[in-house]
């Protein structure tokens, strides 16, 4: 059989290009920089490989293949393309419609799931024909390096787009790129105690692996693009002016599809407002932390603070994820309003009355520090900033005016905690009773460290059931409301609770957290008996252990998530002051709250951070301005 062989005449050097006139642009229908190959001709049978001429071995000196790869593998590359045309045809446009869609989803990707909706990936992005125009006008170096650049941005705009949406989901609000970073550690640590070690540990391996690659394939998507528009350099000029005419016409006569602007901005618009977002954060620590210092009651002597509440037992309990929607929510508000009507004729049975009221939370689904903080301080304490500045310095807390006094003792009781809690101080706690304190050895319920009746078994046993020459002001953290709300804890007779081995059973048989974390129904239900167990073992306390100088201030520290609490929730919680003495309860009289423990839905709504100056002025304390 014939064998067919190529020849090719050497150039001379007239014929050889310089450097510098290689157009930039390749030609029409082949991929850009590709360089041109000759046709091949193929052998009259097809059966029978073409003879190649043998490679030249390279000089003495010099690479061969073996040190150069790179070419190798373009070498092969090139192979490959010219016995497969149509399989390297489909994998180029495969590749490049996918460096589009991955371009255009990250410039059009809203910040909130609710936002997350096909309508909004319909529009024409302003800096796609921006980056189009800017990248015709490069060189083919600065190109390069301009479209790597404008992916790597991108990539970092859709992982903080990300974080926003979850930011948004579990706290309410976006995430805070100066602040926040923090709380991704707490995040970590939430899955653990939900979902197990391991399962922390392949999340947080599996987060750092999709940030590098969002990172990796924006940059190398961009690049790709970039170079399709230099191959087609006119087209792709005509094509920018055409999409730049019919932008600029669809912002003039504010065009829409789908009810949303077909012109939009949004990328640069969320660059925006992550920036507005660090000045402001910048601009109100120093405003804060002036503001931390005037205190109305800061320079109060001790013998001037609450006197009206002498020799009384003081209880201040906070309830986890204790909102409104627990009250109002039509799957929660069943449950949770039995209980809280059957607490107030239990209580008052015992001769106990209740007025509640609302407030407005600092924080929204977690951070419950924050809002603790905001309540005892009288300052607005929405973030991690403000919460460092507050605790740093010696603002008079509401329980630290009982420590002022040298009345009191007191005490503070923190299942929650498992490290070191150096705010002990700030609060003003003599003692601090932390996970480890209280003696338990029974099982953790998914976050919660033990069930809340035995926490206030423990308090009873510890604390407040001793002989004690002076009253008692406690700080009781319960905890069995934070979410997942499975596996859940249930009452056991108060005889029975011991080191709390009895709730291994009970935990062994409850709903696992992987059952209900996504889906909103089976949330509400298992948080609304979430709250209905924590209200129950708290009033049930009351009744078994109160007494006639025992005053209860009980309150939610914020909102569920918005899974469960819904889009758009108020940031409200229920808030409820309980005592026999009925001088404890006039002296709120005119604060108009509703007679019982459940709030009316037109009861007072306060920003949580007026309690404490409220409290104290209705308890005879004077004010002693300091700072201003």
């Amino acid at each position: 059989m014939p064998v067919f062989t190529r020849f090719r005449q050497p150039p001379t050097p007239a014929d050889e290009p310089h450097e510098e006139d290689t157009p930039d642009e390749a030609p029409e229908g082949r991929e850009p920089d590709e360089p041109h190959e000759p046709d091949v001709v193929e052998p009259e049978d097809p059966g029978e490989a073409v003879e190649a001429a043998p490679a030249a071995e390279p000089a003495a000196g010099t690479a061969g293949p073996s040190d150069a790869p790179r070419p190798a593998r373009r070498a092969t590359w090139r192979t490959w393309r010219t016995r497969h045309p149509r399989a390297a045809l489909v994998l180029r446009r495969t590749t490049t419609v996918l460096a589009a869609v991955l371009v255009l989803g990250a410039l059009l990707l809203p910040n909130t799931l609710v936002a997350l909706e096909p309508n909004r990936f319909a529009r024409i992005p302003a800096e796609a024909v921006i980056a189009a125009v800017l990248l015709l006008c490069l060189p083919r170096a600065a190109r390069r390096v301009a479209a790597a650049l404008f992916g790597l941005g991108l990539g970092v705009l859709t992982v903080l787009n990300l974080l926003d949406m979850g930011f948004t989901e579990y706290l309410g609000r976006g995430f805070n790129v100066v602040l926040d970073w923090g709380l991704l550690d707490d995040a970590q640590a939430y899955v653990a105690d939900s979902m197990g070690g391991a399962a922390a540990a392949w999340a947080a391996v599996g987060a750092v692996v999709l940030v590098v690659l969002v990172l990796v394939v924006m940059a190398l998507a961009a690049v790709r693009l970039g170079e399709l528009l230099a191959a087609h350099r006119e087209r792709a000029a005509r094509g920018a002016l055409t999409a730049a005419t019919v932008w600029m016409t669809c912002v003039a006569l504010g065009v829409q599809t789908f009810g949303v602007p077909v012109a939009t901005r949004s990328a640069s618009g969320a660059l925006e407002a992550q920036a507005h977002r660090v000045v402001d954060t910048l601009r109100d620590e120093a405003a804060f932390a002036k503001e931390a210092k005037a205190d109305r009651f800061g320079a109060t002597p001790g013998a001037q603070l609450v006197p009206d509440l002498r020799g009384k037992d003081m209880v201040f309990t906070f309830i986890e994820s204790y909102g409104r929607s627990a009250i109002e929510d039509p799957v929660t508000a069943p449950g949770v309003g039995r209980t809280l009507d059957a607490g107030t004729k239990a209580l008052a049975a015992k001769g106990f009355r209740a007025k509640s009221g609302w407030l407005t939370s600092a924080t929204y689904g977690g951070s419950s520090w924050l809002g603790h903080s905001t309540f005892l301080s009288g300052l607005w304490v929405d973030n991690q900033q403000r919460y460092r500045t507050v605790t740093a310095g010696d603002h008079l807390t509401l329980t630290k005016a009982f420590r002022e006094t040298g009345e009191w003792d007191t005490v503070g009781v923190m299942p929650g905690v498992q490290k070191a809690w150096p705010e002990a101080e700030w609060h003003g706690l003599d003692k601090v009773y932390d996970a480890f304190d209280l003696g338990y050895r029974g099982p953790k319920f998914s976050w919660s460290t033990m069930p809340d009746q035995y926490a206030l078994e423990a308090f009873q046993r510890l604390e407040h059931g001793r002989k004690r020459d002076r009253p008692l002001m406690a700080e009781v953290i319960l905890t069995s409301s934070h979410q997942p709300w499975a596996p859940l804890p249930r009452m056991v007779g108060w005889d029975e609770v011991g080191d709390g081995s009895v709730y291994d059973g009970i935990e062994a048989s409850g709903v696992e957290a992987s059952d209900i974390i996504a889906d909103s129904t089976r949330s509400k239900e298992e948080y609304g008996k979430s709250v209905a167990y924590s209200v129950t073992s708290l009033t049930q306390w009351l009744e078994r252990y109160g007494t006639d100088d025992t005053v209860l201030v009980f309150l939610g520290d914020h909102q569920p998530l918005a899974r469960v609490s819904g889009d758009g929730a108020s940031r409200d919680v229920p808030v409820s002051v309980v005592a026999k003495d009925p001088k404890v309860l006039d002296a709120i009289d005119d604060w108009n709250w509703t007679e019982g423990l459940k709030p009316a839905e037109d009861a007072p709504v306060w920003r949580m951070s007026s309690f404490r100056d409220r409290f104290l002025t209705a308890y005879g304390s004077t004010p002693h301005p300091t700072g201003e």
